[in-house]
């Protein structure tokens, strides 16, 4: 193995050697990926590189073929089901934004709080100060304030988006995954989306994949570009941009 072997005990999510084919095809060529706490990275890179499928991995939605996943440094994510990382505290939001329309705005935040309870805890659960609190400071958080009262299948699309990045803080994820946060988004609904992830990430990591270069330059403390399952370049947007690899297989296009 490499060494980011001595990154594991402080890095929040760990890949060392991940590698994983589907039909012959090798989705993940012995991937190495390293987020630290409290880390705003964004994911670039053409279509097939294997961005979703390393997503698909942290998840547990798919096992790797080989190779180490960890969180927080002790925690093995490959004997891990996707139910068990996300109470681990890893969230993932994609595209398609996927809100209870029927529900109001305050109701879709309530329902995602992470509360540890079964069915019959769900029926009869009363709403606590804390629990109201938490909800209003989510509102706060994503805009949503004056919409509480409103039902999903009002929203803009973009507000949409904005409640289910609310729905996952209402989880308490240290790691949060969104796929392609601003497609479809309007240009001004684009900046208060770079606004909420970069508050978001003071408190919790964030990995986000994004077509949109602008909107990359808005966010990413660190750039990681993917090309055919492993990493082509790494670093700020500044230095990815000037890469001559990258502006071949991926920015001249």
């Amino acid at each position: 193995m490499s060494d980011l072997k001595t990154y594991k005990p402080n890095s929040l999510l760990y890949l060392d050697g991940v590698s994983v084919s589907f039909d012959g095809f090798k989705a993940l060529n012995s991937l190495s990926f390293v987020v630290e706490p409290g880390e705003l990275r964004a994911i670039i890179g053409p279509n097939g590189a294997g961005k979703t499928t390393m997503m698909d991995i942290i998840t547990g939605k798919t096992r790797p073929d080989s190779g180490e996943v960890f969180f927080n440094g002790t925690v093995d994510l490959t004997t891990k089901d996707e139910a068990d990382i996300a109470q681990l505290g890893i969230g993932r939001k994609f595209q398609k934004p996927t809100v209870f329309e029927s529900h109001t705005v305050w109701d879709n935040l309530e329902l995602a709080l992470n509360r540890k309870r079964g069915v019959f805890g769900t029926l009869f659960y009363k709403l606590s100060g804390e629990d109201r609190d938490r909800i209003e400071e989510i509102l706060a958080t994503v805009r949503l304030t004056a919409r509480k009262d409103d039902l999903g299948a009002n929203l803009s699309h973009g507000q949409k988006q904005w409640l289910e990045i609310g729905m996952l803080l209402a989880q308490e994820p240290k790691l949060l995954l969104v796929d392609e946060p601003v497609a479809g988004m309007s240009a001004k609904e684009r900046d208060q989306t770079a606004d909420l992830l970069n508050r978001i990430c003071q408190n919790r990591s964030v990995i986000v994949i994004e077509h949109d270069m602008e909107f990359v330059k808005k966010i990413a403390h660190k750039v990681t570009v993917l090309h055919q399952g492993k990493i082509l370049a790494e670093g700020s947007m500044d230095k990815v941009q000037a890469d001559e690899k990258v502006i071949e297989v991926y920015l001249g296009h």
